[in-house]
């Protein structure tokens, strides 16, 4: 029940994708989260758009419990949408709107992806203005953030000199450090912190899961979708096809993670650990978040749309998802997974494991 005390709540880690204004689904599946009060995150992994849903509900949690951090989220997004009214280069102008919020026919967008395939950052925005940075700075308090005891924050950015993934901790965590997390290449200057250079955390880790196998105590791990793992239609415009190469590429890292979750799921589930080593491995639940019919139905310039109807849209599907899987799932927080790894994501390890099991047959033989 919504108002539950503390002591009857359930515990999860949540992995938040990024994925630009489509961030809004996960707000709506957080403010779910924290008005029905039965779910509190241990540890929340993030990337972009989810690493800064991750950062405004924690500090509405320092601050004052859920309550505080649903008005901290609401409080962010709104303030996307006041600076994307003034800032926002790819804009939807009123009559444009009739078209849909997807505004792949914008003329304001056309021009704008133009022009960040013919000229990098540093000749377009060579003073490398964000309005998202005062966005950021001015809903969070970062100093406050850092010393948040009540959610582990692990907040993913791509090191540009090695390629691998940056994973900034709680005491880390300060607005370069999300911007980094957030840093498209083809937009922004990458972000420099300590003398190295950060680019979007989604090319490496989106999110990065293992943190949470490490430094938290919870089993469950809830992942919140925004990039859809499935598409029915062959994509054949030129903007289709980068956007479903984008999406590839962005739920690759984490397919990857949840390949090796599923293989050390086999190795406890048929008992092939020497004891010596059984205390080392978790046997993860995972469970998940998506709608992807929903967010399938919205195109890669959809990312850019900060007009307040479309962002609370997605609130709503958000919202409406979380409810759903509560109703169907909750009592399995805990207890089970609610995602067949192999069926869903992971066919191939099945495979693997059905090989090696003709194997040995055929070696007893």
């Amino acid at each position: 029940m919504p108002g539950s005390e503390k002591n009857t709540q359930k515990t999860v880690n949540l992995a938040l994708q990024g994925g630009g204004a489509h961030g809004a689904f996960t707000w709506g599946v957080l403010d779910k989260m924290l008005e029905d009060g039965r779910i509190a995150p241990e540890g929340i992994c993030a990337t972009s758009a989810g690493s800064m849903n991750a950062c405004a509900m924690a500090y509405g949690l320092h601050l004052g419990g859920r309550d505080q951090a649903r008005a901290v989220l609401h409080d962010f997004w709104h303030r996307i949408h006041r600076q994307g009214f003034f800032l926002n280069p790819v804009r939807q102008f009123p009559l444009e709107k009739t078209l849909g919020w997807n505004m792949d026919h914008s003329p304001a967008y056309f021009l704008f992806d133009t022009m960040t395939r013919l000229f990098s950052p540093y000749q377009l925005n060579p003073l490398d203005i964000n309005p998202l940075r005062d966005v950021l700075e001015d809903v969070i308090d970062f100093d406050a953030l850092r010393r948040c005891d009540r959610v582990k924050l692990f907040i993913s950015a791509t090191h540009v000199r090695t390629g691998k993934v940056r994973v900034f901790e709680n005491n880390e965590i300060t607005a370069d450090a999300v911007m980094a997390s957030a840093c498209l290449p083809f937009m922004f200057k990458a972000v420099e912190i300590d003398g190295e250079h950060y680019w979007d955390g989604g090319y490496v880790g989106n999110p990065a899961l293992y943190p949470l196998f490490y430094k938290t105590c919870c089993d469950d791990i809830m992942i919140v979708h925004i990039n859809p793992l499935d598409r029915d239609q062959l994509p054949t415009t030129a903007p289709d096809i980068m956007n479903r190469i984008n999406e590839i590429s962005f739920n690759d890292s984490l397919l990857k993670e949840l390949r090796a979750v599923a293989f050390v799921k086999k190795l406890v589930e048929h008992d092939m650990l020497h004891d010596e080593y059984k205390d080392n491995f978790k046997d993860i639940l995972v469970h998940s978040i998506r709608d992807d019919e929903s967010m399938g139905s919205l195109s890669v310039a959809s990312k850019f749309n900060s007009d307040w109807d479309f962002l609370t849209h997605l609130r709503d599907i958000g919202r409406a998802a979380m409810e759903k899987w509560l109703a169907r799932h909750y009592d399995d927080v805990g207890v089970r997974g609610t995602v067949d790894l192999h069926h869903e994501f992971l066919t191939s390890v099945t495979d693997m494991f059905a090989a090696d099991g003709r194997i040995r047959k055929k070696k007893e033989s």
